[in-house]
């Protein structure tokens, strides 16, 4: 058995192929199911047991060098072919370049919100789209005869006892964070909302928020408004300018509306603004301690803020789109205009 190991070893070493054709023959004759080397194997029962490792060594090392073997001739036979062909492109042709795939522009800003969230130590929480009324009305002070709830109007999924909605804030996620856990507590909540209005150019039934959650010992007013004017000034420029006006929220006492200097006309007044030189980004105040009571957080010893902001009208204002509905139709001609955007 050793001379025919050597003997089919040199023949191996020794054998070329021009073709993928002659090669396949080649390899069916030495390492198919009847070829040579595993009728060799075939053999290995009869060899005596004193050198029965040596032949065993031996056959593994043909098998292995003759599959090298083949292998690479197989390389060298597609290197040829593929050199043919190279010959055969005319290099005067005209480049097709491939259309690049693009990020939606809400998906854009709503990573650069949270990009500049993140470096003041914001985490990200998710929660359900669909929302018991409990996390999304009651722990938030709609109690069920509260007027506020009629500023929200909501897809109910059970028509039956309306306990169960489509979620119509990213508040509800708030609430689940602070129930499962004691504070600190810095975290944004994105996602999509839900509300039963009429679609048109200002608004939809759809749209995506991020709200923004802080609970911990002496957390002030103070907190807030610099947490919201250095998001400010990072997302919309260096020079942008904050206002706060006394507003309404359930949640929170007291509440604020936000706004900042337009940024298209500098403050001095367009259309976009309604000449006034400020632009409405998003609604904020301190958590009302009844909610911190609701979550099981003592209201005695803790204080937080909570603001929430439209990662559409956000979107809006940076690229200056003046329709919402173009967010959600999947132009390309409208997307395609984000190709560049990271």
């Amino acid at each position: 058995m050793k001379e025919k190991i050597r003997e089919i070893l040199n023949t191996i070493e020794n054998f070329n192929a021009d073709s993928i054709d002659e090669l396949e023959n080649f390899r069916i004759k030495y390492l198919s199911k009847k070829g040579i080397i595993p009728a060799l194997f075939g053999e290995f029962k009869n060899v005596a047991p004193d050198i029965r490792k040596e032949m065993g060594m031996a056959l593994n090392d043909l098998k292995n060098k003759t599959q090298e073997k083949l292998n690479l001739i197989k390389q060298e036979i597609d290197s040829k072919s593929t050199s043919g062909q190279q010959q055969d492109v005319d290099l005067s042709m005209p480049v097709d370049f491939m259309d690049l795939g693009s990020r939606h522009p809400l998906s854009i800003v709503r990573r650069q919100i949270l990009d500049i969230f993140a470096r003041i130590g914001f985490t990200i929480s998710e929660g359900p789209e669909v929302e018991d009324d409990w996390h999304n009305f009651e722990a938030l002070n709609f109690i069920e005869e509260h007027p506020a709830r009629d500023m929200q109007d909501t897809f109910f999924i059970d028509d039956k006892d309306e306990k169960v909605v489509l979620r119509t804030h990213t508040s509800s996620v708030q609430v689940r964070v602070m129930q499962n856990q004691q504070p600190p507590i810095r975290t944004v909540s994105p996602g999509r909302v839900f509300r039963n209005e009429a679609i048109s150019a200002r608004a939809h039934c759809i749209f995506h928020q991020v709200e923004g959650l802080y609970v911990d010992h002496k957390v002030s007013f103070a907190d807030l408004k610099q947490t919201l004017y250095y998001f400010a000034r990072e997302f919309f420029g260096e020079k942008t300018k904050i206002r706060l006006r006394p507003s309404y929220f359930p949640f929170t006492e007291p509440s604020a509306e936000v706004d900042i200097s337009c940024n298209i006309c500098g403050g001095k007044g367009c259309n976009i603004c309604k000449y006034t030189g400020w632009v409405e980004i998003l609604g904020c105040g301190m958590v009302d301690p009844e909610v911190l009571e609701n979550c099981n957080i003592n209201s005695k010893e803790y204080t937080g803020y909570a603001f929430g902001m439209g990662i559409e009208r956000i979107t809006m204002l940076k690229y200056q789109v003046n329709d919402l509905r173009l967010f959600f139709e999947n132009d390309l001609r409208f997307l395609k205009q984000f190709q560049s955007a990271l």
